[in-house]
């Protein structure tokens, strides 16, 4: 099948606004005849169901929290881009297409890229209409900041609290149609396989997660918003719950997945700290603004930070990218940091750990303040205290949250982080509209192979997921429906839907016969640390193909000695999280799949083979400029390849020295 991406004709600045100048539209009586899914209730979720409920379709959405409030969103700290130029340093639309296109390596779509840099105001003044507190200056301004691969200040923030904020925002807006009856909520829900008829995605079936029960739902259109997929690594950032499983089933049905190996490792993380952990804390990249990373330069060394002179301090980034210094992208921080720990100037009881610093940035605030109130002669000490309370309230929540998990105070002594599994800029490969392969089968944030290419910026996960949902998709799928208004509602009882649950139903079946000796989260273990070791930060050749055997192994294993307690219809989330890495470990084998077949180096995706003499990723733009979209074929995969063409931003070596 040949891949289409739709990008429209015409001027790139054009295209979006010729798009929806053109698009085919659904008259308000129609839509109230129209069915439409939504998967999972994140921002991009949240901000679908509620943006399709108010233009009048009917809307069910389902999520497998308790509550939508719930979703992974929530953890997102540091900020969300957006190109208002308040700072009036240079900023503009076309300026943050271009670092979002150079960021992400030169493997992401320019049209997609630059629709979602044009939307991006618009989702700032949407999200203060909703009442989200985003800091303000004294003036009463919105504020900014900057965040890694940027020059200018762009990122607008509450705190380290950004993605509660926007869900809020979102969900209050979701709530509103839930009141007012145009989108039915389904909490404890979760998807367990899409309906296909006649080639259309035409309906779902879902679990009860507190019955057990199946259930079959109909929809006109289907909209996966279901997140990432960083937990096939075992340790990550992401929530627990967070899993791959609705996209997979996608998958299995005929949807392509795009760039399964692009992973983003985020380079400052609470480090492990021993076998014990179930997941990584994150510490924003907001705080790379004021704090500065280090390393001792003697090798070994077991000093406090606080005892290492300031000339026998390696400021590594400083030295190695001085036009950027801590602000490169997370590829580049989390790559230089892994190097200096290899080369054995790690610190912290394991190792693994570079210090970052924030006394400096205390200092310098406390002088601003101490200018401010005319006490120029104040001593350190009090210059300290006044910068501590500017810091505090720019980052306070971060720090206690640090404080809480380590026990040591980020005020007094440096805060130690490590790289760890973040975002996955792979998934569901879309084309403009953003539909799958499959018609009227939609990914939206980051279920979708994304907007940006090997490697994305701090503070564009939150811009993509709502620029999808509230500004995107309302047309999009219009396009799609209008040709839908004389399909009527299709009976559950449809041969399809009976057979698409009978499938679930005996999976299940299947996993609770086992009655194996191991526990669900033991393979799930495993099957991370040989993804971490192998398709992680440095891939390799040899490393990628033993770890396809290692998992094809471990996943024979898994059906035959996996041991599932409890009973089908009860509240089981041992069940629940056996068929989720029972996804993963199919999952884990088609990443390092593409991760073996793309012989180059670009963002977060670096082949030791492939790097230049100073050890930064190089790509091979003649014979891997395209988006690898590979498709089910029963227990194997064939590989379709999307070209990419850049018009505007012409690919070169990406240097932020």
């Amino acid at each position: 099948m040949a891949l289409d991406s739709k990008i429209p004709h015409g001027e790139m600045k054009d295209k979006w606004e010729d798009y929806k100048g053109h698009v085919k539209l659904v008259n308000p009586a129609n839509k109230r005849k129209l069915e439409v899914i939504v998967i999972g209730t994140g921002l991009a979720g949240a901000s679908a169901a509620a943006s399709l409920g108010e233009m009048g379709y009917k809307v069910k959405a389902f999520c497998f929290q308790d509550s939508p409030r719930r979703a992974h969103s929530i953890a997102a700290q540091g900020g969300i881009n957006a190109a208002k130029n308040y700072q009036n340093d240079g900023d503009s639309v076309f300026r943050l297409f271009y670092d979002t296109v150079k960021g992400g390596d030169y493997r992401a779509r320019e049209g997609n890229v630059h629709r979602l840099a044009e939307v991006s105001a618009a989702i700032i003044d949407q999200c203060v209409a909703q009442g989200v507190p985003f800091a303000r200056e004294y003036g009463g301004l919105l504020s900014n900041r900057s965040f890694g691969g940027t020059q200018v200040q762009r990122t607008f923030y509450a705190a380290g609290q950004t993605g509660q904020q926007l869900l809020l925002g979102a969900y209050s807006a979701l709530e509103r149609q839930v009141a007012l009856g145009t989108v039915k909520m389904y909490s404890r829900h979760e998807m367990l396989d899409v309906v296909v008829i006649d080639g259309k995605a035409r309906g779902v079936i879902v679990r009860d997660l507190v019955s057990g029960k199946l259930e079959r739902h109909f929809g006109h259109a289907v909209l996966l918003c279901s997140g990432g997929y960083g937990n096939v690594f075992y340790l990550s950032t992401n929530a627990m719950g967070s899993n791959v499983t609705a996209a997979w089933k996608a998958h299995k049905r005929g949807a392509y997945f795009g760039n399964p190996c692009f992973t983003q490792i985020h380079p400052t993380c609470i480090p492990v700290s021993g076998d014990h952990q179930s997941k990584l804390t994150l510490m924003s990249e907001s705080l790379r603004n004021d704090g500065r990373i280090w390393v001792p330069k003697q090798k070994g060394d077991t000093r406090k930070a606080s005892d290492i002179p300031e000339n026998e301090r390696d400021y590594y980034l400083e030295r190695r990218y001085p036009a950027f210094g801590n602000l490169v992208p997370r590829d580049v921080a989390s790559r230089a940091a892994k190097e200096r720990c290899d080369e054995g100037y790690g610190v912290g009881t394991t190792k693994m750990a570079v210090y970052l610093d924030f006394k400096d940035a205390i200092m310098r605030y406390g002088k601003t303040e101490a200018g401010k109130t005319g006490h120029e002669s104040a001593d350190d000490k009090t210059i300290f205290e006044l910068g501590k309370k500017v810091v505090e309230e720019k980052y306070g929540n971060l720090f206690e949250m640090y404080e809480k998990i380590t026990g040591e105070n980020p005020y007094e002594m440096p805060m130690r982080i490590y790289p760890a599994v973040h975002y996955t800029m792979g998934g569901l490969w879309v084309d403009y509209e953003l539909q799958t392969t499959v018609p009227g089968l939609y990914a939206l944030g980051e279920a979708n192979f994304s907007d940006h290419g090997a490697n994305r910026l701090g503070a564009s996960a939150l811009m993509q997921g709502l620029a999808d949902g509230y500004f995107v998709i309302p047309y999009t799928l219009g396009n799609y429906l209008a040709d839908e208004i004389r399909t009527t509602a299709i009976s559950t009882d449809h041969p399809a839907f009976v057979e698409t649950e009978k499938a679930v139903n005996d999976r299940i079946n299947k996993l609770m016969s086992i009655k194996g000796k191991q526990s669900v989260e033991s393979f799930h273990k495993r099957l991370g640390k040989i993804m971490w070791d192998k398709c992680g930060m440095a891939r390799n050749a040899k490393g990628l193909q033993s770890a396809i055997n290692e998992i094809r192994n471990l996943r024979n294993e898994f059906w035959s000695d996996v041991r599932v307690p409890g009973d089908i219809n009860e509240f089981n989330p041992e069940l629940d999280k056996a068929g989720r890495v029972a996804d993963f470990l199919e999952l884990g084998e088609l990443m390092c799949m593409d991760a073996l077949n793309r012989n180059e180096s670009c963002g977060g995706h670096f082949r030791e083979e492939s790097q230049t003499e100073d050890g930064e990723a190089k790509r091979d733009d003649a014979n891997f400029s395209y988006v690898a979209a590979w498709e089910s074929k029963g227990e194997g995969w064939e590989m379709h390849k999307e070209p990419l063409t850049f018009e505007i931003v012409k690919p070169t070596q990406r240097s932020y020295k």
